[in-house]
């Protein structure tokens, strides 16, 4: 596999987890519907701030075992693509629905994007997920890790912003998809669903491939 077709992969499971309607979602529309665009902006750039600070402990880790304990790269890579796919099977299995979005208590701009980074930032199931989906696609082939965590990070927060700072700037009708609409919703974790656990065979079996 390619440095290019590795991160295309990549973005096919970051974007399939960011399309799924939750928390953050739900918070940066609440955030819109209050405050208007520039609060949900505000919202939306919290966790974006928050999502690079994920991709800094995540890089962080893979290098320790990389440099410390190679062996056991494998047996991670392993883990968290069975994590993935647990996540898929439970999105399959799932019917997600919003009921409601209420708007929420008029916050400043600041308040706003510093308690998106803190929800962000105390998501332990972020911490989970980023542990198990960096070893799939930080390589030592392609480069510095470092650098490559860079890349992610990036197309972490460009994605962030394209689906979160999309709702932000169309609060109304996001609101109205997303909860007078729950068959779309249901069919968006489904899809999610399907996504992650094809994209975690793939990248187990490539990372074995790549380790004969």
């Amino acid at each position: 596999m390619s440095y290019a077709e590795n991160l295309w992969l990549f973005f096919t499971l970051l974007f399939g987890i960011i399309i799924v309607p939750g928390m953050d979602m739900v918070f940066v529309l609440a955030n819109s519907l209050t405050g208007g665009r520039a609060s949900g902006l505000s919202a939306t750039a919290g966790i974006m701030a928050g999502g690079v600070l994920h991709t800094l402990y995540a890089a962080l880790g893979v290098s320790v075992v990389l440099h410390l304990v190679p062996q056991l790269f494998n047996v991670l890579l392993v883990a968290g693509a069975l994590y993935i796919a647990w996540i898929g099977f439970s999105l399959l299995r799932s019917a997600i629905t919003i009921s409601g979005i209420e708007k929420a208590v008029r916050l400043s701009r600041w308040a706003s994007f510093r308690q998106g980074a803190l929800t962000s930032l105390m998501n332990p199931k972020a911490y989970l997920f980023m542990l198990a989906v960096y070893p799939q696609f930080l390589k030592p082939q392609f480069g510095p890790i470092w650098s490559q965590a860079a890349v992610m990070a990036l197309m972490i927060a460009l994605t962030q912003l394209a689906v979160y700072g999309g709702l932000a700037l169309a609060a109304g009708r996001g609101r109205d998809l997303l909860v007078g609409s729950p068959g779309a919703t249901v069919a968006i974790g489904r899809a999610a669903g399907v996504v992650l656990v094809i994209v975690a065979v793939l990248t187990v079996w490539q990372g074995w491939a790549g380790a004969r």
